[in-house]
């Protein structure tokens, strides 16, 4: 957690400690309130809940209250058990340097606020305290967005814009006034009320159009929103935007059409490096969450498609166990292996972030296999510790050659073993490379996804309702004809004989699961770790390994490239945890303790504050 905010909310306790011991709490923040009744689940634990006295799961004015009605109560006082938790230096009396320490627990900030690289926390605690306004974050957003993302900001050989952002929301600022209101009212109900996110433009958004990066689809106004969205806007976040992303999120290099004249089409930049690619599919969630146009962001991931943006624009990114968040309301681009993700700036935002977006539902049927195996909140997870006494292997051959991913891996592996964790070798089994070399759905199932998609969701209006409806708009990609007439002849029996329940692509992802997750048994392994990839291009097929389990990753920034590498200077290169089945929490725990130990993210520095 930010020391910033820790001194600020230490020094706010100090001006309550008055008010207390005169037994009144007029100085205490009013917006820190409790939780609404009925809510059961771990709100940011454990740092932010591990001081509650009264049972609402966060620390709030009123636990200020019961400690300052206790001042000097000592073990043997009859209620002692009741309070003993606020007892923060253990020497079993209640001071005001416990009232002080408890207070440091409130999600309260008066100090100045700066949006660049502001978390979830550092809005709500802004927000809390009255130092800025959920409306005045998403403006400011916006203000960036209008002011960097298609602007070329520096001028040079090869330099383009970010155009990492299709669409604003035209209702923002109304449910960044809403979410302020209920703040108003019953206090920061959710860690995501009134924050901005941006959303990769393959999610439904009834308020925006969703049109995959594909100009054939401008007019794709959906009646209602992604599932994930859905969960977004009822924890409070406010949808700012809708990311650009490789067109129907074929590839890594994120160029789309969307809103272009007919044979055109826009390529995504790193806000690192303006002639560089910011990655994909999920490429403008990646440059505009790193470029911080916007606090949060989502992706989806076929076979990279989260994990690549983030490693190139030095963030965390999260591609679930394929069963924890639902695909429905998201044009797909292979369902066997298709999964939506946070991409964030810092692991907890990303933990925050899925706890959102996690759930059953009905229309996504493989959703149901996560009874039982999710958290109340991922956040718990979030202990710098996490790596002491953990397990952690991974296979010589995923590490490559490339001079920057070598020498940062050989931090991390330091770094790891520094942090208390075992890392171990593995020699994998002799079908490992099976697994690592099974292709991508893409190609045998996006026709019929999409036709799926199309018959569900698409609007009615849109004209371009099949692959060859696309082809014959004209607007698209010019690069994807060929990709597009090719998948157009896949036939259904095709498509059954490699996805279907029996199907030979169904199959290997099966025994791909069962094979690392022995693998991973045998050595009592909490994770394996690889780099993500290269700087600016990918590293053999590390990559496939989430795909083609179904097995949850997270990955995470571990440095940049230096001039003595011979690679590309300041480059992102992210390190990779997989885990078992809706192991996220675990994989988030780890992450956040190897994050807390390198800081190794980077902020652009082209896109500072606006003047």
């Amino acid at each position: 957690m930010t020391s910033r905010r820790i001194r600020s909310t230490a020094i706010a306790a100090v001006s309550i400690l008055a008010t207390v011991a005169a037994g009144a709490l007029a100085a205490a923040p009013a917006n820190a309130d409790p939780a609404p009744a009925g809510t059961t689940a771990a709100f940011l634990a454990p740092y932010y809940t591990a001081l509650d006295l009264t049972g609402d799961q966060r620390v709030s004015k009123d636990d200020l209250a019961v400690v300052g009605d206790h001042l000097g109560a000592t073990t043997a006082s009859p209620d002692w058990a009741s309070v003993a938790a606020a007892d923060v230096d253990a020497d079993g009396i209640l001071t005001v340097a416990d009232l002080a320490a408890v207070s440091e627990r409130m999600i309260y900030d008066d100090g100045p606020f700066d949006l660049i690289e502001a978390s979830a926390i550092d809005m709500q605690a802004a927000m809390n305290a009255g130092v800025t306004t959920s409306v005045a974050i998403t403006q400011d957003y916006l203000d960036r967005i209008a002011a960097y993302d298609r602007t070329v900001v520096a001028p040079g050989d090869g330099a383009r814009a970010l155009n990492s952002i299709i669409t604003t929301s035209d209702v923002a600022l109304k449910a960044a006034a809403d979410a302020d209101a209920e703040r108003a009212a019953d206090g920061m109900t959710s860690p995501l009320l009134g924050v901005p996110i941006a959303v990769k433009d393959n999610y439904d958004t009834a308020d925006m159009p969703t049109t995959g990066g594909c100009g054939c689809w401008d007019d794709n106004q959906t009646a209602t929103d992604a599932a994930m969205i859905t969960g977004l806007r009822k924890e409070g976040a406010v949808i700012l935007a809708k990311a650009s992303l490789d067109e129907f999120a074929f590839g890594f290099v994120s160029e789309f059409s969307s809103f272009q004249p007919a044979g055109t089409s826009t390529l995504v930049a790193s806000p690192y490096n303006t002639t560089q690619t910011a990655g994909g599919s999920s490429g403008g969630t990646g440059a505009a969450i790193s470029a911080n146009l916007a606090g949060i962001g989502f992706g989806t991931d076929t076979g990279g498609s989260i994990r690549v943006p983030s490693s190139y624009n030095q963030l965390v990114g999260i591609r679930p166990t394929v069963g924890l968040t639902s695909r429905d309301g998201i044009i797909p681009l292979a369902l066997s292996q298709d999964t939506g993700g946070p991409l964030a700036r810092s692991v907890t935002d990303a933990a925050v972030a899925l706890d959102a977006v996690a759930g059953v539902d009905p229309a996504d049927p493989i959703t149901s296999e996560q009874e039982g195996k999710v958290p109340d909140s991922y956040t718990s997870y979030l202990d710098p510790t996490a790596l002491q006494g953990a397990r952690i292997g991974y296979v010589a051959s995923m590490i490559g050659s490339n001079p920057t991913t070598v020498r940062l891996w050989n931090d991390a592996k330091a770094t790891l073993e520094a942090q208390g964790a075992t890392v171990v070798e593995v020699t994998p089994p002799a079908d490992f490379s099976k697994v690592l070399g099974e292709s991508s759905g893409s190609t045998n199932e996006f026709k019929h996804d999409l036709d799926n998609y199309i018959a569900a969701h698409l609007d009615p209006d849109v004209t371009a309702r099949s692959l060859q409806g696309i082809l014959d708009s004209g607007k698209y990609v010019p690069s994807r004809q060929s990709t597009y007439s090719s998948r157009d002849k896949i036939t259904e029996d095709t498509y059954q004989a490699w996805a279907g329940p029996t199907g030979s692509h169904t199959t290997a992802i099966a025994n791909g699961n069962t094979l690392v997750t022995s693998m991973m048994d045998e050595q009592n392994l909490d994770a394996l770790v690889y780099p993500s990839a290269n700087p600016y291009g990918t590293q053999s097929t590390n990559l496939r390994l989430s795909p083609n389990t179904g097995m949850p990753a997270v990955t995470v920034p571990m440095g940049q490239s230096i001039e003595a590498d011979g690679t590309t200077p300041g480059a992102g290169v992210n390190l990779e945890f997989l885990g078992h089945d809706y192991a996220e929490g675990t994989l988030i725990g780890l992450t956040y303790s190897f994050e807390q130990a390198t800081h190794a993210r980077t902020t652009p520095a082209t896109y500072g504050p606006l003047g």
